[in-house]
């Protein structure tokens, strides 16, 4: 008999700082390792709306596009204005709530639970560092495979720099951390590429300070019907 492996915890779900960091739409606020070193969260560009070098990103988008750790909805309220199919994902009920107000769709989900559409997203989002959610990037790249259609994308944002690391971390305001510690990666593109067997590398790019790869699934391609906004997203609202 096989076994699932065990889903990774993701933290965030009941960090009161970042829910008042997102009310406030400004930090600070960073992730924490256990030996103090901070890496700070870029809460005011994540609640802006999209910049050029996010609309840069969003014109690679191919069919409906699942954005996991949607954070405050900026690329989900993007795409909608473009007409696009989009739903967001996020841990965080205030990132959900703040989605939602802006006029994107979002669900209240770990990108580890069951999801509307799996199996027949066109694009899966990985921004802002969300590569390292769960703290195993070959478990993430796996989970991502199964929600993509045959032939889907994934972008994914790397770090600006060449690391490969994987760490307990709190979320902290700097005056104290909150919550149990969960586990967290840092991956530069080549790490990532490292990891990503049965993906085919499609382009990797920096602009604006930032770095990002495409990764294309192996599988053939499918008749699959894409995912309907009606049918499929906005039935599971979150609540």
């Amino acid at each position: 008999m096989t076994t699932s492996p065990p889903v990774p915890r993701t933290g965030w779900t009941g960090a009161d700082p970042y829910a008042a960091a997102l009310r406030a739409g400004h930090g600070p606020l960073f992730l924490r390792r256990t030996d103090g070193w901070l890496l700070p969260l870029d809460i005011e560009r994540w609640c802006a709306r999209a910049d050029p070098v996010d609309r840069s990103v969003l014109d690679r988008c191919e069919g409906a596009v699942l954005d996991v750790g949607c954070g405050p909805g900026r690329l989900v309220a993007e795409l909608a204005t473009r007409g696009r199919t989009v739903l967001g994902i996020d841990v965080s009920a205030a990132a959900v709530d703040h989605t939602v107000r802006l006029g994107g769709q979002a669900l209240r989900r770990s990108v580890f639970e069951p999801l509307p559409g799996e199996g027949r997203w066109g694009t899966v989002l990985l921004m802002d560092g969300n590569v390292g959610i769960g703290g195993d990037p070959r478990v993430l790249l796996g989970r991502v495979a199964q929600l993509l259609a045959p032939g889907g994308l994934l972008i994914a944002e790397t770090a600006p720099v060449d690391v490969d690391e994987r760490a307990d971390v709190h979320l902290t305001d700097a005056r104290e951390a909150v919550g149990a510690p969960f586990r967290w990666a840092r991956l530069g593109t080549p790490a990532l590429l490292r990891y990503a067997r049965g993906w085919e590398p499609e382009a990797q790019w920096e602009t604006g300070g930032r770095r990002f790869a495409a990764l294309r699934d192996r599988s053939a391609s499918s008749s699959a019907e894409p995912p309907k906004s009606t049918a499929v997203i906005s039935s599971q609202r979150a609540r």
